[in-house]
C-alpha cells in the first residue's frame, strides 16, 4: 500500500489546511468526460502500472499484464533500485509514436522512499538542470533530490530516441512519487529540449510538487497535462496548500467507475466535483482509492503480475 507512512506522518499538518486561505489562483469549471476520453488514458495507465514491476522485468518488457497492455512498447533504458532511486524506464511506442519516461511510485516498506515523501521543504530549482527559472520558483526539496539523480542520464537517453525514432513526442507518466518525478520531467524537458519537442505529462495520485509560481510556470511550459485524482484519495492534498504547495492545471477527478470530469485552473476549491473541494482534509480521505482502480485498472507493487 503506497504512501500510507507518508499519510500518517503528514496528519498533523495536512488535517488544518482546510482552514488555510486559498491561494489566489485560476477559477475553475467542471466538464463531464466522455467514455471514448477515459478510455483513451488507459495505454498511460498500463504503463504507470508497470513502472512498479522487477526491472529485470521491464528490459525484456515482460511484465505480465501491464506490458502486455502496450505490446509493442520497447524499452531501451531502465533503472532504478526500488529504494534510494524510483526505479524508471524510457523506451519507444510506435502506436503511440511517442517516447515514453515512467517513474515507479512509493514503496512504504522502503525507508528511503518515504523519508523522500516526507521532506516537505522547498528549495529552488537546480538552474543546471532547469536553466532560466526564476529563484522564487519553488519545490519540494526531496522531490527535486530524487528527481536530479536520474535526470541527466534519462534526458541523454530522450535525446538519442528522438533522432533514432525521428519523433519530437514525449510523454511522461508516474503515478505516486512517480507522478511528481513525471511532473518535474515534464517541465525539465521542456527547458532541455528543442521548442519544437511535443511534451505531454500523464500522472495518477500526484501530491503537491511546488508553490504557486511553480504551478504557474508549469501551466505556461506544459499545456498537454493530466493528473488524474481516484474518487476519495487524500495523496493529492498533501502537502498541504497551508505550507505554500499549490497544484497546477490538469486535473481528471474520477468520481466513480465511469464517472469522472476535467477541472481546469489551478489548485482552488470552488467545485464539489474536483478533488480539493471533496476530500477537504486527510481525515474525509481513502487511502485504498490511492492503489486505484483508475478505470478498472489498479497499480502498485501488489498489482504487476
Amino acid at each position: 500500500m503506497h504512501f500510507v507512512s507518508t499519510s500518517v506522518a503528514l496528519v498533523g499538518f495536512v488535517a488544518v489546511q482546510a482552514y488555510a486561505a486559498p491561494t489566489n489562483l485560476q477559477e475553475r469549471s467542471v466538464t463531464t468526460l466522455s467514455a471514448s476520453d477515459l478510455s483513451s488514458l488507459a495505454p498511460f495507465t498500463q504503463f504507470a502500472r508497470a513502472a512498479y514491476c522487477d526491472t529485470g522485468e521491464l528490459a525484456t518488457w515482460s511484465c505480465g499484464d501491464a506490458c502486455r497492455a502496450n505490446p509493442d512498447f520497447q524499452p531501451t533504458l531502465v533503472g532504478g533500485d526500488d529504494n534510494a532511486v524510483q526505479d524508471f524506464f524510457v523506451g519507444f511506442s510506435p502506436s503511440q509514436n511517442s517516447i515514453i519516461v515512467a517513474h515507479e511510485g512509493t514503496d512504504p516498506t522502503q525507508l528511503l522512499s518515504d523519508l523522500t515523501d516526507i521532506n516537505i521543504l522547498m528549495d529552488p530549482l537546480d538552474s543546471g538542470l532547469f536553466p532560466g527559472v526564476s529563484s522564487s520558483v519553488l519545490v519540494h526539496s526531496g522531490f527535486a533530490n530524487e528527481h536530479a539523480i536520474t535526470a541527466p542520464v534519462i534526458l541523454k537517453e530522450v535525446k538519442r530516441l528522438m533522432s533514432v525514432k525521428n519523433t519530437n513526442k514525449v510523454v511522461v507518466i508516474g503515478h505516486s512519487l512517480g507522478g511528481a518525478l513525471a511532473e518535474l520531467d515534464a517541465l525539465f524537458f521542456t527547458l532541455n529540449l528543442p521548442s519544437s519537442t511535443s511534451i505531454s505529462a500523464v500522472t495518477y495520485g500526484t501530491p503537491r510538487v511546488g508553490n504557486p509560481a511553480f504551478a504557474s510556470l508549469f501551466d505556461a511550459k506544459v499545456p498537454n497535462f493530466k493528473r488524474i485524482n481516484n474518487e476519495q484519495d487524500l495523496i493529492p492534498i498533501v502537502p498541504g496548500r497551508f505550507l505554500g504547495f499549490s497544484h497546477p492545471h490538469g486535473e481528471i477527478h474520477i468520481l466513480s467507475p465511469g464517472n469522472a470530469v476535467a477541472c481546469s485552473g489551478d489548485d482552488d476549491a470552488t467545485d464539489s466535483q474536483c478533488t480539493i473541494s471533496s476530500v477537504p482534509n486527510v481525515f474525509s480521505g481513502n487511502i485504498l482509492n490511492h492503489l486505484g482502480p483508475y478505470q478498472g485498472i489498479n497499480i502498485g507493487t501488489i498489482f504487476c503480475t
